[in-house]
């Protein structure tokens, strides 16, 4: 199994997500048989109570979850990223959508993220939290950009502890998901990258941890399907 990168990780994911951007919805659907887009659900309907005004999508990818975020009837969704291609995709699903005027995204990197302090209500981010270089510092700018008592919600995969479910798991991540992955999308390195990222990622209340080190509040965690997935939720601290 190819190895996390040591160094430049932020370069290796950007190529990374460049490189696959055209089959990464459709890999997705499939490699999640489609439960991804109801973890995403699950992750805006935390926001509905607040009904923020200006959101923030931190690795909006291809916007599935800005796209979901516009639901909530905000003035404004915000989505950044690193990987261009990603990004391009998304702008032509937000385009036949009708929402260009509601969803704005913009290239850009989590630990410099180029918007004045307290200028978000809400922020979110799936499945993006374990490829930040520096995850504290990350946390830390969404804290930042986020106004006071301004809620965050990550979806981020975890790892199963129970038993079968952990074993079957680490099965489908080490053998099933890079050899289809490696089929559809022609990358070897993103899918044996993925399993191994979800692996060094410190999750449950590690993960926990890092947030109120980085400036929130009220941290919690649902774990979604088996433990398979988690959502986390925090206040900014101002």
């Amino acid at each position: 199994m190819a190895s996390l990168p040591t160094t430049d990780k932020k370069a290796f994911v950007k190529d990374m997500f460049d490189n696959i951007a055209p089959r990464y919805d459709v890999l997705n659907r499939i490699l999640s048989g489609g439960i991804d887009q109801q973890w995403r659900k699950k992750a805006i309907a935390m926001l509905k109570d607040d009904a923020p005004s200006r959101i923030l999508d931190v690795a909006t990818g291809t916007a599935d979850l800005a796209i979901l975020a516009g639901t909530l009837d905000p003035d404004e969704v915000v989505g950044v990223d690193i990987a261009e291609e990603m990004l391009q995709v998304g702008r032509t699903k937000i385009e036949n959508r009708g929402l260009s005027n509601l969803i704005k995204l913009k290239h850009g990197d989590a630990e410099q993220l180029p918007f004045s302090e307290a200028s978000f209500d809400a922020a979110v981010v799936a499945f993006g939290v374990r490829n930040f270089e520096d995850l504290a510092l990350g946390l830390s700018e969404i804290s930042r950009v986020l106004r006071p008592g301004g809620q965050l919600v990550v979806l981020e995969f975890s790892r199963p502890t129970r038993f079968p479910v952990k074993q079957l798991y680490a099965f489908y991540g080490r053998f099933i998901l890079p050899t289809i992955g490696k089929m559809i999308s022609g990358d070897d390195a993103a899918y044996k990258y993925l399993p191994e990222s979800i692996e060094a990622f410190p999750d449950g209340a590690d993960f926990l941890d890092v947030m109120r080190s980085s400036g929130f509040r009220g941290v919690s965690q649902k774990r979604l399907t088996f433990g398979i997935a988690s959502l986390y939720s925090g206040r900014s601290s101002g």
